[in-house]
């Protein structure tokens, strides 16, 4: 059998064990899938990547004729280079051609990109009991991998990264690796001068409509940061996120801050009545909340709740007036943050 596991796929794509015959990248991971590809052709490629030869084709132009990719595979280079043939898109029509060329690749590499297959799938069964045949899957990154690519993009550009950032970026990330990759490209190319990143700049770049941007303003409000809640206002409200919904998510907030502050009035400190929550919140945000706690009082949470309320009913009646109601709740909170 010539199956990899999915952990293995990289350092194979480092050394390959054989350079001709059939290999298959497969799996949900559309972008890793093409990355791994890509990766594969270059390793194969050897030291002279200019000198090969690498067609690519289409699945449904092979579906359209089968033997174009037995022509492909068997001419032989111009320049003497590495023969290279990548199909995307690869399917069960191409199985009985595969068959033909399986033994006697004639010195090719056939790359092919396949979605999601079973053990049982025609094509992943004839590449995996190939001895020239190598099955590479490309499943969606875990929090460890896709960790662990975070850390080494940055360390390969000299980038150092605030210890909130890795942590940020992995909740912001999905499981595509073609989106993640650039993300990490767009944040490489921001910290090119400074060669330092932020949670905030990671948030600017990257949250456009996620729970972190409105955190952000949660924080920056109940923690008397204007500069940051104006950042973080702008943000969002430019990528349309709707003010009802950041009203409706201060009022949570602010009656969260409340619940709590009435157990440190019971005694116990922000710290301790944080780390009892269920759930808990992300430790990204546990300093900025313990301030927060230490910042208000009950008296001025009931005092917030009711503003926001009052907002709330206001830009219901006047929906053309509703972001500037929310900008001007907020800041008016955050001044009272900032005058404890």
């Amino acid at each position: 059998m010539s199956a990899l596991k999915a952990h293995e796929v990289a350092r194979f794509l480092v050394r390959p064990d054989i350079t001709e015959g059939i290999f298959l990248a497969y799996g949900p991971d559309a972008g890793l899938v093409r990355e791994t590809a890509q990766r594969l052709i270059r390793s194969l490629s050897g030291d002279d990547p200019e000198a090969a030869s690498v067609v690519t084709l289409d699945g449904s132009e092979v579906d359209a004729d089968p033997s174009i990719l037995a022509v492909e595979a068997k001419t032989i280079s111009l320049f003497g280079g590495k023969r290279i043939v990548r199909v995307r898109g690869a399917g069960k029509s191409i199985v009985m051609t595969l068959t033909e060329l399986r033994d006697d690749p004639s010195g090719a590499a056939i790359v092919l990109e396949a979605g999601n297959l079973t053990p049982k799938d025609a094509l992943r069964a004839l590449v995996e009991a190939a001895k020239l045949g190598r099955a590479l899957p490309c499943y969606p990154d875990s929090d460890e991998t896709l960790q662990a690519l975070i850390r080494d993009s940055f360390n390969q550009q000299g980038i150092r990264v605030d210890a909130d950032v890795v942590a940020t970026l992995r909740e912001i990330l999905g499981n595509d690796r073609e989106i993640t990759r650039r993300e990490l490209e767009k944040l490489s190319l921001y910290a090119t001068k400074s060669k330092l990143l932020t949670r905030e700049d990671v948030l600017l770049l990257c949250a456009d409509n996620g729970m972190l941007v409105i955190d952000a303003i949660l924080d920056a409000t109940g923690g008397g940061h204007a500069e940051k809640l104006e950042l973080a206002l702008n943000r969002a409200l430019s990528s349309a996120v709707d003010p009802q919904r950041l009203l409706a998510m201060a009022t949570i907030h602010f009656a969260n801050l409340r619940r709590w502050r009435t157990e440190v009035d019971a005694g116990k400190s922000p710290r301790m009545v944080l780390d009892g929550l269920r759930p808990k919140p992300h430790f990204s945000r546990t300093a900025a909340l313990e301030q927060q706690l230490r910042l208000w009082s009950d008296t001025a949470l009931a005092t917030a709740c009711e503003r926001i309320l009052q907002a709330t009913s206001d830009s219901r009646r006047r929906p053309a007036l509703a972001e500037a109601i929310l900008r001007r709740v907020l800041l008016a909170l955050c001044m009272m943050a900032a005058s404890h």
